[in-house]
């Protein structure tokens, strides 16, 4: 079987799951879009999957994604889903679609900045710790909250929504809880902003939990092992 084939079928699975998890919700499956992380993929896979229709495309390194803009056209957009250093920014803005990964107020703040320079005003996610690990980047809630008003007044951050990473465990079932509470905050943050911010965007769940996190509301599920399952580097 080709690298294209075993994608096609991987792909084909994970639509059937994203569509059953949205029919356990309530909810229709177009409300969730998948973003394809290709942090690991080689170039020709992830050629095959902009060949299979999945442009929506998430890196987790500056660099390697602004060097895969340049070698793949056409209608690829880009999301930059891992941590941003403050001196990466203006590397990013020019080609993200949407940052999933704004983590503290110095990033956004030199987003803000960088964005003004550009005359960009580019889509944002604020990345929140819910489970409170140690291990994990994002704001910390109560922060977020208190400095809320202050982000509502920046001008040129198009904030659409949240971020989490539920901490790593073999039953999907323990994220759970965290994907709600992120939920539930953004339903708050969302109150608070006098029709300023709607906050539509939920990203949250990866290849082992994503069902869950559509259940719990997710519009964005991040899946890299899951669409390249049954490949090895070489693989054609």
């Amino acid at each position: 079987m080709s690298a294209s084939e075993v994608i096609a079928r991987n792909l084909n699975e994970i639509r059937l799951a994203i569509e059953a998890a949205c029919e356990r919700a309530g909810r229709p499956a177009g409300s969730v879009q998948l973003i394809a992380v290709t942090k690991y993929a080689e170039l020709d896979w992830v050629r095959a999957l902009v060949a299979l229709g999945e442009f929506q495309l998430g890196e987790s390194r500056p660099q390697q994604m602004c060097r895969r803009a340049e070698e793949l056209s056409g209608d690829v957009r880009w999301h930059m889903i891992g941590h941003v250093q403050r001196n990466k920014v203006d590397m990013v803005i020019p080609v993200a679609e949407l940052v999933h990964s704004v983590d503290s107020l110095r990033l956004l703040r030199k987003i803000e900045g960088s964005a003004a320079a550009v005359g960009r005003r580019p889509g944002l996610l604020l990345e929140v710790n819910v489970s409170g690990e140690d291990s994990k980047d994002g704001f910390d809630p109560v922060e977020l909250s208190t400095h809320w008003q202050e982000i509502l007044d920046l001008q040129h951050a198009d904030i659409r929504g949240l971020m989490t990473m539920a901490p790593r465990v073999d039953d999907p079932e323990f994220a759970r809880p965290f994907f709600r509470k992120l939920r539930v905050f953004r339903d708050e943050l969302a109150d608070r902003s006098d029709g300023r911010l709607e906050l539509p965007e939920l990203s949250m769940g990866m290849s082992g939990d994503f069902e869950a996190g559509i259940e719990e509301g997710a519009t964005l599920v991040r899946l890299g092992s899951r669409i390249f399952e049954g490949l090895n580097r070489g693989d054609q």
